[in-house]
């Protein structure tokens, strides 16, 4: 896939704000998930997310939408999980700030808002449950324009609940957030956000490609750890793991390893390709 052709981006918010609902109308939206298969909270796959409406994991999904790939990472908007959210930020060029129009700012949605100033990433306002009868879109919008100097035009209102809005929200990704970047003849560099422990398939890395490429088959390194493995499969979620040949630069997908713990493959570390180490290779 061309980088040019690709968005990363995630979605902050406070808990409840209508975060996971959002995710849920873009992947209907783009095809990604059929009508039949759809449910509620669907990026949500842990059983107490789904119990209590919450977002604990953070989860990447690829979309398709007008010729653009779209890789969103869903974080949670808790406050005890504010590390999962820096951690998407790291891995994205752009986040999608959802606020209820009922509520207003919450103070984490504020440290998140910071999270994302200080990564540099381009921030588009959502203003969402503008539908409910306890709304007060003036009011809140007036927050919004005080805590981050944008026009009143630059927010979109939408209800993720019902999905008006949600197409603009994904047009306007693709025009405002920027291409990744990288260096695609460069050495491979990925990014570690997330990684876990498969009982059937060993250490599974969620990674962003900052530079070059990750093939199926390639020997790989940590450059923080110094472990070594084998990249048994690479690919991307849509939200189901779907295999790829190769990862390239700006695209955000995982890596099945023959690893046998995380501690080998920690979050924030480098992968790279376990060639570069090698004597006769330069």
């Amino acid at each position: 896939m061309n980088k040019e052709r690709i968005r990363n981006f995630c979605i902050i918010a406070h808990i409840d704000h209508g975060k996971s609902t959002l995710a849920d109308r873009m992947l209907e939206l783009t095809g990604t998930v059929e009508k039949r298969e759809m449910k509620s909270q669907l990026l949500d796959s842990m059983e107490l997310e789904q119990e209590r409406g919450i977002t604990i994991k953070l989860a990447p999904v690829r979309m398709k939408w007008q010729g653009y790939d779209l890789n969103l990472i869903d974080t949670p908007g808790h406050v005890d999980f504010s590390y999962e959210v820096s951690r998407s930020l790291a891995a994205v060029e752009g986040a999608v700030l959802v606020v209820d129009a009922s509520q207003g700012i919450q103070a984490q949605t504020l440290a998140n808002v910071y999270l994302a100033i200080e990564q540099d990433l381009t921030i588009i306002t959502v203003l969402n449950k503008i539908d409910l009868p306890a709304s007060n879109v003036p009011r809140v919008s007036r927050e919004i324009i005080n805590l981050l100097g944008c026009d009143d035009s630059d927010i979109l209102r939408i209800s993720a609940k019902t999905g008006e809005g949600v197409k603009d929200v994904l047009d306007v990704v693709v025009s405002k957030v920027p291409t990744p970047r990288g260096d695609v003849g460069a050495k491979t560099r990925a990014l570690i956000f997330d990684s876990y422990y498969d009982d059937y398939r060993g250490v599974i890395l969620y990674v962003r490609v900052v530079d070059g490429e990750i093939s199926k088959g390639d020997e790989i390194k940590m450059l923080a750890t110094g472990a070594t493995g084998i990249a048994l499969e690479v690919g991307h979620l849509s939200p189901k793991m779907m295999p790829d040949p190769e990862l390239a630069t700006g695209e955000i997908g995982y890596i099945v390893t023959n690893l046998k713990t995380t501690r080998d493959a920690k979050v924030g570390d480098t992968v790279t390709l376990a060639k570069y180490f090698k004597k006769d290779v330069k």
